[in-house]
């Protein structure tokens, strides 16, 4: 018999939507549990550790089993009664990282474990080049990884990671001053080789941080709140709180290269004059020290410990402005940890006295604070972020990976 009463229809409804809600976080938190875990965990430990009972964690399980984001170990005997089944990520669901820099063009396949299986790179001068011309080498880089990839690899997104501004969709670069490139949308040039795998844009930084605050899927680090550095021929930036990137409302924050270090300084590709990135970018400090734009910072430093004056200037005029520039963000946002990634990671023990003792002073809470300033070894950060950004999206909802 029909029931016409609206009100029960919309009761019945409501319950729907409700056990489906339920349904669809308690499978997040079951595969967040599994990738979070120091050491593959068992049913039994999904169910402790997530908070629900033994049979509704073993229902979840299947499904994850089943839909293939979840792998089984070999089971064995831990204590008294059944051997237990350990649980992993799967191995073959996976995400490309794309990456394009002034200087460097990469591309990484990495999976739910956070695996690189495979990995492609090159370092062209892309300074004030065309968007075709880099989006053509990173496809030949992309075509590569895909060759290298394991048979049966599941690919579920791409990220490509750029140095500049990109709108909030995800979609275009704004404007990349150090590359030359405006208003690109790249996605459009990758289509061919991507083959229908949806490719997300974000800025480089904000993608390198992603990474350093959660390095693999749904396993945070030990830093929670820090500034990062991107530095290449530029200055990236981004700020992370609770292991968070924080964007902004239009996406535009953390353009830290950009803040005014000396008013009426340098000028600058992006308009302005006197940024951070004008006197601790690669290749402002590698003209400053008198050395041929092709030298690395690796080179610089070695030349500033054997007494080279040229670049021992640069690097201490690079550490003030880094001091200058980050004693403004921490006195702002009361972040205790700077983390330098890129190529001025590779200056990171040459810049600390200097930068360190800056902070010191001009961080108004410094008595009372431990300021870290550490450093990030992922030489390619973006394009590692760019993919693990794309597979956390599969931790935080996976219920859309079951179901398809």
């Amino acid at each position: 018999m029909l029931d016409p009463s609206p009100a029960r229809t919309v009761a019945r409804a409501t319950g729907a939507a409700r056990q489906s809600t339920v349904r669809e976080s308690n499978l997040g938190l079951a595969l967040a549990t599994i990738c979070a875990a120091p050491s593959p965990p068992s049913r039994a430990t999904v169910a402790a550790e997530a908070g629900i009972t033994r049979s509704t964690a073993s229902r979840l399980v299947d499904e994850l089993v089943g839909s293939g984001l979840v792998d089984e170990g070999v089971a064995r005997l831990a204590g008294p009664g059944r051997p237990a089944t350990p649980l992993l990520p799967a191995a073959r669901v996976c995400a490309l990282g794309l990456q394009v820099n002034a200087a460097h063009v990469a591309v990484r396949m990495i999976n739910l474990r956070g695996e690189v299986l495979a990995e492609s790179r090159s370092e062209p001068d892309l300074v004030g080049s065309h968007p075709d011309e880099g989006l053509q080498l990173l496809a030949g880089h992309v075509r590569r990884v895909l060759d290298q990839g394991p048979a049966g690899a599941r690919l579920l997104g791409a990220g490509l990671a750029l140095p500049g501004v990109v709108d909030a969709a995800g979609t275009r670069l704004l404007k990349a001053p150090n590359l030359g490139w405006t208003e690109v949308d790249p996605r459009a040039g990758l289509a061919p080789v991507l083959a229908g795998i949806p490719l997300s844009v974000a800025n480089e930084a904000n993608l390198a941080a992603h990474a350093f605050a959660q390095p693999t899927p749904g396993r945070r680090s030990a830093h929670a709140h820090f500034v990062y550095l991107s530095g290449e021929i530029g200055i990236g930036g981004a700020v992370v709180t609770d292991h968070q990137v924080q964007e902004g409302s239009h996406g535009f924050a953390g353009e830290i290269g950009h803040v005014t270090y000396l008013p009426g300084g340098d000028p600058c590709p992006c308009g302005s004059s006197g940024c951070l990135e004008r006197y601790a970018g690669r290749l402002a400090m590698t003209t400053r020290a008198g050395l041929p734009p092709s030298t690395t910072l690796v080179e610089l430093g070695r030349l500033a410990r054997h007494g080279h004056e040229g670049s021992s200037r640069a690097l201490a005029l690079a550490a003030e402005a880094l001091g200058v520039v980050l004693s403004g963000a921490i006195n702002l946002l009361d972040l205790p940890t700077v983390v330098l990634g890129g190529e001025i990671g590779d200056l990171a023990e040459d810049l600390a006295p200097v930068l360190t003792q800056t902070l010191q002073e001009r961080v108004m809470a410094s008595p009372w604070m431990t300021i870290q300033v550490t450093r990030d070894r992922d030489d390619v950060a973006g394009a590692t972020g760019a993919a693990l950004r794309q597979l956390s999206q599969v931790v935080q909802n996976p219920s859309a990976y079951v179901a398809a």
